[in-house]
């Protein structure tokens, strides 16, 4: 039976993504979790796993279209299915476009016949009525193809892919002075880019701009940046760079990514905060000892004494590795732990997957791999959607203790801060100790006060009395 697949939500804030590239063709077996796409969110090119085998039947999506989450980018059948011409069973329904978004449509058309609703035995004019299929209304889109101008062959009159594919343009009058022939969605692209359409040349019917040649634009060369015009980032917004005064340089869109989830959580979550102070000396000589033993892919940092010591608290705390929905708590069992990366764009929250499973030297090795494959945009869909507590560590830039904003939709954030070699009073004397001060931040729907001081206690006394990392 045909499988849709759709837009996955990467992430707790994602809205659409685009679909930078397929890895497989259509007619090529593809098996379950193999990748099947890369797909660009507003932080991260991420790899898209097929949750599903089978052989690709369609791609709906073609490579570089932004696609909303939930709606279809391709259909998978078993081997030897055949695809349905008019493949409504495996196509989820397509929302109508918006009045500002629809060009040369009748007049009497209504939301319901954008939608394609209606009873099979109906024609295709019935009270000017369009029935067209969601892949149909899609390469509609594409390729800058009114729907009123389409014959439907399908049943009762419905537009089906062929029926686009097909379609020849009547010969196309010339625009009056001034005027630029442009497809809704290319008209939206080309707004939320900034682009002129008069610089673009169109591919479409009759040279009409279609949505693949705003995706395919080249801006000129760039020109100093003045308070309209910014810098481009390497996400495709504008990129973060120091302003001189009276000037406005707008957000790139991992930036702007960033400002909405922080945004959300302060407003939604009520933090409170718990700090302690921890004694790492012992944790710190048992690092070097494990270093000394295994080879450099698997060298162990501070962040990676912290990240099991957090995997073993959650294991006795589970409140802390739960979140808040719908006035619910839902436990998650597995202990995936998100690791905050900054990279040049900004910063992401990826994770490692079954931490309450690995060992110490494990961990390291996972840790490395996936700072390193955060920073080539080489992530898989479950690092990046599925953590469920967050480690933030900004020791290595001499900060001494901050608190960190919660990462929906977790119940909590441990943000640490250096090591660093301070007095310390033992058995009454006075010595050199390594200190270090971790802050919990606590989604209070969660947990209160005293649960949070009891899981902050248990990564103290965990990293105190390190041998227990290695048990």
């Amino acid at each position: 039976m045909a499988t849709s697949i759709v837009m996955p939500q990467m992430g707790y804030d994602m809205r659409e993504g685009t679909v930078v590239r397929w890895h497989k063709k259509e007619g090529e077996t593809v098996a379950r979790g193999e990748v099947l796409a890369d797909i660009e969110t507003d932080k991260a090119t991420v790899e898209f796993e097929a949750y599903t085998g089978g052989v690709v039947g369609k791609i709906v999506a073609a490579e570089g279209m932004v696609v909303p989450v939930g709606e279809l980018i391709a259909i998978i059948t078993a081997p030897g299915e055949a695809l349905p011409e008019d493949d409504l069973s495996a196509s989820p329904p397509e929302a109508a476009p918006a009045d500002s978004e629809v060009e040369s449509t009748p007049s009497s058309q209504t939301p319901a016949s954008l939608s394609g609703t209606g009873t099979a035995d109906s024609g295709a004019a019935d009270e000017g009525r369009l029935r067209a299929s969601p892949i149909a209304r899609r390469l509609a889109r594409e390729r800058g193809v009114d729907l009123g101008d389409v014959n439907g062959t399908g049943p009762g009159g419905r537009i089906v892919e062929r029926d686009v594919l097909e379609y020849q343009p009547p010969s196309v009058p010339a625009e009056p002075p001034g005027g630029v022939r442009a497809s809704p969605i290319a008209r939206r692209l080309a707004r939320e880019r900034g682009i002129d359409l008069s610089e673009i040349n169109g591919t479409g019917p009759g040279g009409r701009i279609v949505e693949k040649d705003v995706l395919e634009y080249q801006p000129p060369a760039p020109v100093p940046a003045t308070v309209s015009e910014a810098p481009s980032g390497p996400d495709g917004g504008a990129a973060d760079v120091p302003a001189e005064a009276g000037e406005r340089v707008e957000l790139s869109r991992m930036r702007q990514a960033i400002a909405r989830v922080t945004s959300d959580s302060k407003r939604d979550a009520p933090h409170f905060y718990v700090t302690a102070e921890i004694d790492m000396g012992r944790a710190m000589s048992l690092r070097g000892e494990v270093n000394d033993a295994v080879d450099s892919e698997s060298r162990v940092t501070v962040n990676d004494l912290i990240v099991k010591a957090c995997a073993l608290a959650l294991g006795r705390h589970p409140k802390f590795n739960a979140s808040f929905s719908d006035g619910a708590l839902e436990f998650h069992p597995q202990v995936n732990i998100g690791i905050a990366i900054a990279l040049e764009a900004g910063l992401m929250v990826p994770g490692i997957a079954n931490c309450q499973d690995k060992s110490l030297v494990e961990l390291a090795a996972a840790s490395k791999d996936l700072i390193q494959r955060a920073n080539s945009g080489h992530l898989r869909n479950d690092e990046y959607s599925s953590t469920t507590f967050s480690v933030s560590n900004l020791g290595m830039f001499d900060v001494e203790s901050f608190a960190a904003i919660i990462y929906p939709p977790h119940a909590a954030v441990l943000a640490v801060g250096s090591v660093k070699e301070q007095p310390v009073v033992r058995d009454g004397q006075l010595a050199v100790g390594q200190l270090m001060k971790a802050t919990l931040s606590t989604d209070h729907r969660v947990a209160d006060g005293a649960e949070a001081a009891q899981f902050l206690m248990e990564v103290k006394r965990v990293l105190e009395n390190p041998v227990v990392l290695l048990l």
